[in-house]
């Protein structure tokens, strides 16, 4: 199990359920599961949401004699379990390796521009967008693909992007071992342009700022790299 000296006691005890699959305990920040949702093997997850996603199709009246629709429900159970909800299973969270920071870089160093596709968990609609990440190294650095990858695993879910901003920061602290992290997610949801209001103009920003980020310097220099506005 992780321990971090940098967290707090809180904090500490949600690392230690990050790595007894916290994802499957609601406690505010993690992905609400119920209990024992964890059980269900991919392969039966498909076929359980092939039979029902068949049944929804069915009630819409559709016809699934048609060759272009009757292999929709299977379809449409891969992609959720494989794809676009793949992120719930705690199997599929990316092994990261730290390295010493030989380089003694003490700057920040900023990813921005991370392609980001998840889906609002209430309307299970897409919600699309750009994730920007910076962090200062405490002596240990990771791959930059790895970045990506953290930020990957937590969109594949349904998701709101206040969720999803923190669990990306809280990730990549206790990966980094470090507070020095900053996150801003800059994304569109379909359920506010295709639906409802129909507003396809706006997007959504969220942001998570810890440790030097907090300091008003630190902040402007990073959202200067993203050509934002403080």
């Amino acid at each position: 199990m992780s321990y971090n000296k940098n967290l707090s006691a809180s904090e500490q005890t949600d690392s230690l359920l990050d790595d007894l699959d916290y994802e499957h305990h609601w406690n505010g920040l993690s992905t609400p599961m119920k209990k024992g949702g964890e059980t269900l093997s991919p392969v039966e997850k498909i076929k359980k949401i092939e039979v029902h996603f068949k049944e929804i199709m069915d009630i819409l009246g559709l016809d699934l004699e048609d060759d272009s629709l009757k292999d929709t429900p299977r379809r449409v159970a891969k992609m959720y379990v494989n794809e676009v909800f793949k992120g719930l299973d705690p199997k599929n969270k990316p092994a990261i390796k730290l390295f010493h920071n030989q380089y003694k870089y003490k700057e920040m160093l900023v990813e921005r521009d991370i392609t980001l596709y998840s889906y609002c968990e209430h309307h299970f609609v897409p919600i699309i967008g750009k994730v920007h990440v910076a962090y200062i190294s405490n002596g240990h650095v990771i791959g930059l693909s790895k970045i990506n990858r953290l930020v990957e695993y937590y969109a594949k879910r349904p998701q709101v992007q206040e969720r999803l901003t923190e669990q990306v920061a809280r990730a990549l602290r206790e990966t980094l071992q470090t507070e020095d992290v900053a996150v801003v997610v800059d994304a569109e949801h379909l359920c506010v342009k295709s639906r409802g209001i129909q507003d396809t103009e706006s997007s959504t920003v969220t942001a998570s700022y810890s440790g030097k980020f907090k300091e008003a310097d630190t902040r402007r220099e990073f959202l200067t790299y993203l050509k934002l506005k403080e």
